[in-house]
This record gives C-alpha cells, structure tokens and sequence, in this order.
C-alpha cells in the first residue's frame, strides 16, 4: 500500500537543520528496503500559484491557496505493508527533518 508522509513546516517554529544530510540519509534507507516511490521538498508558500479554472476562465492567483502558519514543506510517497509501518518510517523521517509528518494512506487506484 502507498502512504503520503508530509513534512508540515511553521512559520512559527522552523525546523532545526543542525543535521545535514539526515534527509539524505532517510532516503536511501526508503530506497535499500524498496520503500521509496518517490519524495521531494518544496520552496516557501510566496513561491506558490494557485490556478482555478472551475468557472471555465483560468484564473492564476500568486501565493499559497491557504493562509497559515503551517504549509506544506515536502512529502514522500513511501511503499508499506501497514500503517503501523508507515507511522515508524514518518517517525524517522520527523527525526530526519525535524519537522512534524502527517501520514495519510492513497485511497482508490490513481
């Protein structure tokens, strides 16, 4: 099963970045047990555009969809058997990014 494990940054709170290459480090792991699908960090929310084409126009608004104090840092999609599995491996990815993950399971066939 797929899981979504998404790093939440805060403006509030940033994350600590004291440990280079801890990233880096995680994803390997993901990559040498066959876990890794695929994962990237993201720029700051100010470089987001948020496109609306539902009244037929598009319409392209500059900045984050939501205002707040947390947004979305980066992500993985990661590969396990469960979510006991998948809440081990977003407890070493928050230790690798110091920074709180959110674990959500893909529902359905994309």
């Amino acid at each position: 099963m797929h899981y979504l494990l998404t790093v939440i940054g805060d403006t509030d709170n940033p994350a600590d970045d004291s440990a280079p290459g801890a990233i880096d480090a995680f994803n390997d792991r993901l990559k040498d047990e066959g876990r890794w699908v695929f994962g990237g960090g993201l720029t700051d929310p100010q470089d987001a555009t948020v496109a609306d084409s539902r009244s037929g126009e598009p319409v392209f608004t500059d900045g984050p969809f939501v205002e707040s104090k947390e947004f979305l840092a980066g992500f993985w999609v990661v590969t396990a058997d469960d979510l006991d599995v998948a809440l081990a491996l977003s407890a070493d990815a928050s230790r690798a990014c110091h920074r709180k993950v959110e674990v959500r399971p893909f529902g359905g066939v994309a």
